[in-house]
């Protein structure tokens, strides 16, 4: 494809825009069209974002020619509906997690993605650091040894309050699972990403800090720190996790554990793993994201910073500034996008070549691990995962 690839957008709230920047620092490709839920908003996103078209109604958006490529931006609830939508008309997609409600429905967009032979590709755009091609690279070779534990979590402190509200805590929305879903599905693909291993089995244990919360009475945005005055409130029950501690197997009988969590102050985004290896370990912190800890037993310990002078040379093209020019979230967004639609421009075809960015295979190991946890938690035993393909 040597023409400009034109894109559609789904949906406008926090992670929308986010899409639309991270595809316009690519140059060959635009956004062409914004559908929202009714056309007055459509209207007032498209215009402050300066998008030439505007759709009341997404299946519109569907079926404009022009359009090559989709970006599924909405509420959970709505991903399976319209990732499958998108598909039947033979557009390319590009889905948020997670990638439906269930397993089953996941399984059944993988299926239809091969059916139709579009690119397909969820944003699980961790996985894009530069500092992860690095770590995979460093596994890939042998620099760790034989990796034999993993551990860490990804924690967040915007519902710590039980004033605090968004759809997401609403189950029929957001969808079974919150924490798990929401964060915890980033962390287990981070980390089957730099390892090359598949989580195998896992037992669960999931708890709801504010079984009550209050719901503002007028919506707030997303990540904002607002809070309505006086008695603005609603009381709604909540039964999604805002908690969960997850030991875990791999396939090769290495074991680990995650811990995540929407309600620790301070914690504003931080996802973290450490892999011990029979000869060193490593430890990331994505609010740290151009740092990499190397661990030694019979050495003074390393920090490396992402330099593309120092790493690896099948990890140096997603760096694209000097070290020190620290690339972080909005850059791991560009650098999935970056690795999608290059794919596309290329010609690949999915059925024959593998991808560097996450698929809807990926997306549905996502949700297979999602439903094995939540059996799991309901259960108190371990649970296997089950792929369901």
């Amino acid at each position: 494809m040597n023409k400009t690839i034109n894109v559609g957008i789904i949906g406008s709230g926090f992670i929308g825009p986010a899409h639309i920047e991270a595809i316009r620092r690519l140059g060959f490709v635009q956004v062409v069209a914004i559908a929202e839920q009714n056309e007055e908003k459509a209207r007032a996103v498209a215009e402050k974002l300066n998008i030439p078209k505007a759709y009341g109604d997404y299946k519109e958006l569907l079926s404009d020619p022009d359009i090559d490529a989709v970006h599924n931006c909405t509420p959970n609830h709505l991903h399976f509906e319209i990732n499958k939508a998108i598909m039947e008309a033979g557009k390319h997609v590009l889905s948020e997690k997670p990638l439906a409600m269930d397993a089953k429905e996941s399984a059944e967009l993988v299926r239809l993605a091969r059916e139709k032979g579009v690119v397909h590709g969820v944003n699980f755009n961790y996985r894009q650091y530069p500092m992860m091609k690095q770590v995979a690279e460093m596994v890939r070779r042998g620099d760790l040894g034989s990796v034999y534990l993993v551990h860490g979590g990804y924690q967040q402190d915007w519902l710590l309050y039980d004033t605090d509200f968004n759809w997401r805590l609403a189950k029929e929305v957001g969808g079974k699972s919150r924490a798990v879903a929401d964060i915890g599905s980033h962390w287990c693909d981070t980390v089957q990403y730099v390892t090359g291993k598949r989580i195998k089995e896992v037992l669960a244990d999931l708890w709801t800090v504010h079984p009550v919360r209050k719901k503002p009475k007028v919506a707030q945005v997303t990540y904002s720190g607002q809070a309505p005055d006086g008695d603005g409130y609603d009381p709604v029950e909540v039964s999604t996790e805002d908690y969960a501690s997850v030991l875990i197997h791999f396939e090769d009988g290495t074991k680990g554990v995650f811990t995540v969590s929407q309600v620790s102050a301070g914690r504003k985004n931080r996802l973290s793993f450490e892999l011990s290896g029979s000869e060193k370990s490593v430890f990331w912190d994505q609010e740290e994201p151009a740092r990499l800890w190397i661990g030694h037993r019979d050495q003074p310990n390393q920090t490396l910073m992402a330099d593309p002078g120092l790493f690896y040379e099948g990890a140096r093209d997603v760096v694209h500034y000097p070290g020190g020019h620290t690339e972080g979230w909005p850059d791991s967004i560009k650098n999935m996008m970056l690795r999608y639609y290059t794919f596309i421009r290329e010609g690949k075809d999915l059925l024959k070549e593998r991808a560097d960015f996450a698929t809807f295979e990926d997306g549905h190991l996502s949700m297979c691990i999602t439903d094995a946890i939540l059996q799991s938690h309901e259960q108190k035993r371990w649970v296997q995962v089950q792929h369901l393909l």
